[in-house]
């Protein structure tokens, strides 16, 4: 089978005019899973965009008849001249995650790790897919991002996702398929009701269209009016921002001093940015109420997923949920190599000269573990001793990275608090060989560390 020439007009103006839109690339993948859209999508691509197109199947394991699938595709895509490859997922659903939303997760990423520097990624989303999503998102209370539905062209991996046929209706690429007399794969789990996109597709979309014809359209021009929405609430969200946030950190009398639409939209673009996943009404609320709302003395935080808010001295925190604290651990440490930290980070040692600690500290046996209250350091050149507690105040560390900051002992006396206090008399003095211990705090904790 020779490769695909180029289409003919009378059929295919819209789909080769949103094909010549897209953005310029050394490679073009397209997202082949052998059905009609793909399908489509890939002879058409080959015709316009030539060599520079290669095909990605994605094989979920969740059909019998997957591998078949796989190599089918692989079978077509070598007739046409497309490298083809197959890249096998585990698509199993997470516990609470619908199984569409885990193929999809699966899908994605593999798309993703696959899309190099310069490269795009074409899905063959058309009108149909994207009035089904606005109505999955008008159905689950999405605002604008949501209603805003698949973007037409977005950052994806290292390069770019688009989507050059959201304003072409199906019809169009059933009339290329049959012009071209393509064959495609006909999955049966599309077919499967219990599945909220097919139950849309198949008992509700007919139903809107034969009352309204132009319902898929006018879907789809409503989530390009949502998107452009979506557009201004990021700009005024990053104008608001600028004047609230401080470093990691937003200023919350500033924030309270936004109004309550400006103050959550400010929120929700604070967190998107920081790649962490949004609160839903009730969880956004609680932030609003108790951590915004408590008195400054006071360190509440809220939850929900893998994300954690916090309050800490008038400022207001965000990040990736914290493993467990393990206060009571304690270990002895030869520091031959390093050394793993419960809840992540580790120590590290290196022999440097005039820092760190005495080199006899190997000989007198060093232990780590985590503050358990009272502790104090004899900084060098200063008499007596100070609390801990005290230094980790006056350094402006949060509560929750005071209580994950190792300390070590040297003869169990306190000889290093983190990796920025060392204490006599195990402090090594100007010249002197020591052994320098750092900490690599895991990610979490980093934004709220001194810069060295």
């Amino acid at each position: 089978m020779p490769p695909p020439s180029d289409p003919s007009p009378t059929v295919s103006t819209g789909l080769l005019a949103g094909l010549r839109a897209v953005p310029d690339a050394s490679r073009y993948w397209v997202a082949y899973s052998g059905g009609l859209d793909s399908t489509v999508l890939l002879h058409a691509a080959r015709a316009l965009l030539g060599e520079r197109v290669a095909a990605l199947h994605v094989h979920h394991g969740l059909q019998a008849a997957a591998d078949q699938w796989a190599e089918r595709c692989r079978a077509t895509a070598a007739a046409w001249g497309i490298d083809c490859r197959v890249r096998e997922v585990d698509a199993r659903a997470a516990p609470g995650e619908s199984p569409e939303a885990a193929a999809r997760r699966a899908r994605y990423a593999a798309l993703r790790a696959a899309v190099g520097h310069g490269e795009c990624v074409l899905l063959a989303h058309h009108q149909e897919d994207q009035a089904e999503t606005v109505l999955l998102q008008l159905l689950r209370g999405g605002g604008a991002r949501g209603l805003a539905a698949m973007p037409a062209e977005a950052p994806f991996g290292a390069g770019r996702l688009a989507r050059p046929w959201l304003g072409q209706p199906r019809a169009a690429l059933e009339a290329y398929a049959a012009e071209h007399a393509l064959s495609w794969i006909d999955d049966p789990s599309n077919r499967d009701l219990r599945y909220d996109r097919n139950y849309l597709r198949h008992e509700i979309m007919p139903r809107l269209g034969a009352r309204w014809p132009a319902a898929a359209a006018s879907l789809a021009r409503s989530a390009r009016h949502a998107a452009q929405a979506a557009e201004l609430a990021d700009a005024l969200a990053a104008i608001d921002l600028a004047t609230v946030a401080e470093g990691a950190a937003l200023r919350i009398p500033a924030l309270q001093a936004l109004t309550p639409a400006r103050r959550d939209n400010a929120l929700r673009h604070w967190l998107r940015t920081r790649g962490l996943a949004l609160p839903d009404p009730v969880h956004l609320a609680r932030v609003v109420n108790e951590v915004l709302g408590a008195a400054p003395d006071r360190a509440p935080y809220v939850h929900w997923g893998q994300v954690e808010v916090r309050r800490f001295r008038d400022r207001l925190y965000a990040t990736p949920s914290l493993p467990p604290h393990q206060p009571t651990w304690r270990v002895a440490w030869d520091l031959r190599a390093p050394l793993e930290l419960p809840g992540g980070g580790r120590l590290t040692v290196q022999t440097v000269r005039g820092a760190g600690l005495r080199v006899g500290a190997l000989e007198a046996g060093v232990t780590v573990g985590f503050r358990r209250g009272g502790e104090a350091c004899a900084l060098p050149g200063r008499a007596g001793t100070r609390p801990v507690k005290k230094l980790l105040q006056e350094a402006g560390l949060p509560p929750w990275v005071r209580e994950r900051l190792p300390l070590v002992w040297v003869d169990e006396r306190l000889a290093q608090v983190g990796d920025r206090w060392r204490c006599a008399p195990w402090a090594v003095a100007d010249g002197e060989p020591g052994l320098e211990i750092r900490w690599e705090a895991p990610p979490a904790l980093r934004p709220f560390l001194p810069a060295d």
